[in-house]
């Protein structure tokens, strides 16, 4: 080989180094950015929630700051950073090649080289170490492992009769976690307003200690596991396919290969309907929902175009719960006199909004706690126990089931103003009232089950009759005994092995567009 060719090969080898350790600096700035992004704002994710919910956030009523940080944090900065760098050292080497140039000797480029290599892989190491910790993949790749799949527990749910079916309103309340009810760990009992109004001696119920299931902690992972019965994961991989997590917001169906409890309704008459106030296609919640039996999903875009102020409205996320509940307040009415006239029941979604992260205090929220949240909360649920009211006052709670649920904990992020109090916590549990009219008084609800066992509890709510009160891997928290085989019998440590199975085939026919049940 001549010496030209050598210098060439040798010239080629250098530059395509070069360009691997920039593609090393900005993969390892990338990974870090969006780890530190992750932490500060929702705490440490799973993969699953990573691929099917951040990846969905909308510039408009869903998490718009959210979108600009990531595209600046994660997208910008990194190229620039990683750029400037590039900048430097080019600019560094062409003085030193201008006659008169400084010239290090060998043993001073041999350290730089060694420094350099050092800072570049600590750097990628710190970052893939940061991101891989923030998103659970360790754990992800322990469940892809699992010896464990939900087909062998998942029952399809089989009504017996709907003789007995009447109207039903499911709330969810954001990050209603009832832990903050304790008012000697917090400034005061956040829940109050809706506890007043949803008590015991009315005939109001609860399930004392309700868990958030395991691998679930975002809202539409919440509002999936209470309605399908199951976790929420991505699609993993059928027989000879590759896996997919293309969520986004030109899905055509959610979760279209399982029975939720939508489409249980919908087949028994039902006219189904959810309000929300932020963007229905952040995490295709308005996708999810017309999947399964919903003929009217309003969000964001449609209290826009109602004419509502921009006062209604917090910037970052959608309509204020004052609004909505004055929305909800008036489609009930609607509702349930066509359900008169029609002798068709109704179920009535609302999500609230106001309790999301960041704190936001809308004009009407007075702030009487040294932490803002704390009021923020207070003033949501006074909001939603106004709307309590009304069905009391109009005498809806005579024919209809009323379901008070949270979505999820509260976000532990790394600014979060509770990490003293719910770091260490031993006991987290989410907020629930359940008021069936007439019913269930005396039996009284199973302890500490977690969400997926709501969703055959909304379907016996609604009156409908149900096949050992099993749905999903969950059973009714009015079944006393639970059945043979069930999810819910097996040891605990069985149960979250279950839960946490990535389930490729169970999801793949899941998420089948065309349907496909289990």
């Amino acid at each position: 080989m001549s010496d030209r060719t050598l210098r060439a090969t040798r010239q080629f080898g250098v530059v395509v180094g070069s360009v691997l350790v920039y593609v090393l600096i900005w993969a390892g700035l990338t990974l870090l950015t969006a780890a530190i992004g992750i932490r500060y704002l929702w705490g440490k994710i799973s993969v699953d929630q990573m691929l099917l919910n951040l990846v969905s956030v909308e510039t408009d009523g869903g998490g718009g700051p959210v979108v600009w940080l990531g595209i600046l944090g994660i997208g910008v900065a990194p190229v620039l950073i990683t750029a400037a760098l590039a900048l430097w050292r080019y600019s560094r080497r062409w003085k030193r090649r201008q006659p008169g140039g400084y010239r290090r000797k060998p043993h001073a480029r041999r350290l730089a080289r060694t420094i350099s290599t050092v800072l570049v892989t600590g750097l990628v190491v710190a970052g893939t170490t940061a991101f891989v910790t923030t998103v659970g993949v360790s754990d992800y790749i322990k469940a892809a492992n699992s010896d464990f799949d939900l087909s062998d527990y998942y029952v399809e749910p089989e009504i017996t009769s709907d003789e007995n079916k009447r109207n039903l309103v499911l709330i969810y309340l954001e990050s209603g976690e009832a832990t903050l009810e304790d008012d000697e760990l917090f400034e005061k009992d956040a829940f109050a307003p809706l506890k007043d109004v949803t008590t015991p001696e009315e005939g109001w119920q609860s399930v004392e200690d309700l868990l958030q299931y395991r691998t679930g902690g975002w809202t539409i992972a919440g509002l999936t596991g209470t309605e399908c019965g199951v976790p929420l994961k991505g699609t993993g991989a059928d027989a000879g396919g590759t896996p997919s997590n293309d969520l986004g917001t030109d899905m055509p169906t959610y979760l279209a290969g399982l029975t939720c409890a939508g489409d249980v309704l919908e087949d028994h008459g039902y006219t189904n309907v959810f309000f929300g106030g932020a963007n229905g296609a952040f995490a295709a919640k308005d996708t999810f929902l017309r999947t399964h039996g919903h003929s009217e999903v309003r969000g964001f875009a449609d209290w826009r175009a109602a004419g509502e102020p921009e006062s209604s409205f917090r910037s970052d996320w959608g309509l204020s719960d004052r609004r909505l509940m004055a929305f909800a307040e008036d489609k009930v009415d609607v509702l349930h006199a066509e359900a008169e006239r029609t002798g068709q029941p109704f179920s009535l979604s609302l999500l609230t909004l106001d309790t999301h992260e960041p704190a936001y205090i809308m004009d009407y929220c007075p702030v009487d706690t040294e932490r803002e949240i704390t009021s923020v909360f207070t003033c949501s649920m006074t909001q939603v126990a106004g709307f309590v009211n009304h069905l009391k006052e109009r005498g809806y709670l005579d024919d209809t089931a009323v379901m008070i649920v949270g979505d999820h904990l509260k976000h532990m992020a790394a600014g979060d103003p509770f990490h003293e109090e719910l770091d260490d916590h031993p006991n987290r549990t989410i907020f629930n009232r359940i008021w069936v009219p007439g019913g269930n008084d005396v039996v009284m609800p199973r302890p500490r089950v977690d969400q997926l066992n709501l969703y055959p509890t909304i379907l016996e709510a609604a009156g409908l009759d149900l096949e050992d009160g099993a749905a999903g891997v969950g059973v009714s928290i009015f079944t006393e005994k639970l059945p043979e085989g069930s999810a819910q019998a097996l040891a605990p440590a069985r149960y979250d092995d279950l839960l946490d199975a990535l389930s490729a085939d169970f999801y793949a026919q899941a998420w089948a567009a065309d349907g496909a049940g289990q």
